[in-house]
């Protein structure tokens, strides 16, 4: 019942604050479809009775605003190398380990890598991911572990 709760808090902040319409018949409106995806996403069972915990939430923020910078870098170096040219670019396809435990880490470490600029992660697999890079450095430096270890440190309580 919490879940569904939940579904319909999430859902109906929102629309209003999509929506941009506060008259009733639009609230109304609003209210009833907010009302039938919960009802939607209760008949198909997607709701997940074992959802993950909330900590993660709070440790969330300063890892977004880490990664923001590291994004805005990465970026910069991509088009560095863009304007050198073809000869300054070296693709590279490696595994590497991963040291996240639940599948929620492993999810926001293969996304955080895809998003950043230049690396792409292909392929999710037990402990290891297979990730492509523009530049042979940028795999270094997932090697090296740090965005890793960070990650890592959201699981964590």
């Amino acid at each position: 019942m919490r879940h569904i709760l939940y579904i319909i808090a999430t859902t109906s902040l929102f629309w209003i604050l999509n929506s941009g319409h506060y008259d009733m018949l639009m609230l109304i409106l609003g209210a009833v479809s907010v009302a039938f995806v919960a009802f939607l996403a209760h008949r198909m069972d997607v709701v997940d009775h074992e959802s993950h915990s909330i900590r993660l939430s709070f440790k969330l923020p300063k890892y977004l605003i880490w990664l923001a910078k590291e994004i805005v870098i990465s970026n910069l170096t991509v088009v560095k190398h863009i304007w050198l040219g073809p000869s300054t670019i070296s693709p590279t396809l490696k595994t590497i380990r991963v040291s996240q435990t639940t599948s929620l880490g492993k999810v926001i470490y293969a996304n955080s890598i895809t998003t950043t600029p230049g690396t792409v992660t292909v392929d999710l697999k037990d402990d290891r991911f297979l990730v492509h890079s523009l530049l042979e450095g940028n795999i270094k430096t997932l090697m090296e572990g740090k965005m890793d270890r960070k990650v890592s440190q959201l699981e964590r309580e």
